[in-house]
C-alpha cells in the first residue's frame, strides 16, 4: 500500500486524525454575566459562592466560562466579599 508514517494513531486521543471526538464536539461556554445582563455586586454573596471552590479559591475561566471582562470584575467582587466577611478566604 502506501506510507502512513504521518497517520500515527495514538490511543490515548479518543478522536480521528482532525481533533474532533467521535462526531460529537462540546459547545462553547456562553458567560452568563453577559447574557443575563446581570451586574457584578459584592453584595451578592449568593452568586459570588458559585465561582468559588470548596477551598476558597476563585475558579478560573475555563472551569467557569466566564468573559475575561466579567472573570475580571468577578475576582475584585469576590475579594471585597471577602474583605467584609461576606465570603471566606480559605475553608475550614
Amino acid at each position: 500500500m502506501g506510507y502512513q508514517g504521518s497517520r500515527r494513531e495514538n490511543k490515548y486521543s479518543g478522536g480521528n486524525e482532525n481533533g474532533a471526538s467521535g462526531g460529537r464536539f462540546r459547545r462553547k461556554r456562553v458567560c452568563n454575566f453577559c447574557v443575563d445582563k446581570v451586574e457584578i455586586d459584592y453584595k451578592k454573596y449568593d452568586v459570588l459562592r458559585r465561582y468559588v471552590n470548596e477551598y476558597g479559591r476563585i475558579k478560573p475561566r475555563r472551569q467557569t466560562g466566564t468573559c475575561a471582562k466579567h472573570q475580571r470584575a468577578l475576582a475584585v467582587a469576590i475579594k471585597r466579599a471577602r474583605h467584609i466577611a461576606l465570603l471566606p478566604f480559605v475553608s475550614d
